[in-house]
């Protein structure tokens, strides 16, 4: 058995009959931040990051800063110079020792870095003592030029807390092209991931539950690993040009219905989503983006 995977992994790349690819592609997963990829971290303005809630709950958040505000003290070690705002549930699930996600990732060079890892809390920020570090390919990142709005904006303010979605959060869904997936493993700690494609591939199928295809990966099945195991998930999807967000946690399952997956151009499975919190958040984040191009990665709907 393969060490750099945890009992889902292995679970889900064996169905996947992906067991002999992802082998070759753990070589990719270090347990230190290795010198190629200090500049990319230190360079970039956001950071996603999956934190788990005293309910066991997964979220996705966003961070913003200043190119630097992300630091890299040593190879075991990420500084992070920025702190949620109170209004996130990052602010109340970093604590010392707390298992964390992190996703850095440039959507003009489609460019994206996993690392996770547990927290040392501080004053103003946090660090990261790390676990996994490990580049992604870039297929369904969809190209966009983002920078962070130099005016100064209104404090984040949520909108909206419910246990399900509205016409208009349900429109919002329907129009996205990217969101991101955080997941949690008691063994593998916690994870978080991009997924994009055309407008419509997350479908919404009532005001609770929403579906996606699972496209072709590296065979790794990092989230899918940690879902097959603990079904907690959260989902964050950014409003890239007036810095708004729409986090949703719940639970997620894996469909391997070949039926259902075949009504998704592209998709070797599908992944049904059962809401159970939703936060809308005003001027969540500085960040703000001009669409450029789709991926070219994405398939096709008929």
């Amino acid at each position: 058995m393969n060490s750099v995977y945890h009992s889902g992994e292995l679970k889900v790349q064996a169905r996947a009959g992906t067991g002999e690819a992802a082998i070759s592609v753990s070589r990719i997963v270090y347990s230190v931040i290795a010198h190629v990829f200090v500049d990319f971290i230190q360079s970039q303005p956001i950071v996603i990051l999956s934190s788990v809630d005293s309910d066991g709950m997964a979220w996705a958040s966003i961070l913003c800063g200043p190119l630097g505000f992300m630091q890299v003290v040593d190879e075991h070690t990420l500084r992070v110079a920025t702190l949620p705002d109170a209004s996130d549930p990052l602010y109340g699930n970093l604590h010392d020792s707390a298992q964390v996600g992190l996703l850095v990732i440039d959507f003009s060079t489609h460019r994206r870095l996993r690392l996770n890892g547990c927290v040392v809390t501080g004053a103003d920020g946090f660090t990261v003592l790390t676990r996994q570090v490990y580049a992604n390919c870039p297929r369904y990142i969809q190209s966009r030029r983002c920078g962070l709005n130099s005016d100064a904006s209104p404090s984040p303010r949520v909108t909206l807390q419910a246990t399900s979605l509205n016409g208009e959060l349900q429109r919002r869904i329907r129009l996205a092209d990217t969101f991101f997936l955080a997941s949690f493993h008691p063994v593998g700690g916690s994870d978080v991931s991009h997924r994009g494609g055309f407008p419509g591939f997350v479908q919404v199928l009532d005001e609770r539950t929403l579906v996606w295809p699972d496209y072709n990966g590296n065979g790794m099945f990092n989230t899918l690993g940690n879902i097959s195991e603990n079904p907690n998930a959260g989902l964050l999807f950014l409003d890239f040009e007036q810095g708004g967000a729409l986090k949703l946690s719940g639970t997620a399952e894996i469909i391997w219905d070949t039926e259902r997956a075949e009504l998704f151009p592209g998709a070797e499975r599908i992944i049904e989503f059962n809401i159970l919190k939703v936060i809308v958040t005003e001027n969540s984040t500085p960040l703000r983006c001009t669409f450029v191009e789709y991926s070219p990665y994405n398939p096709w709907f008929c």
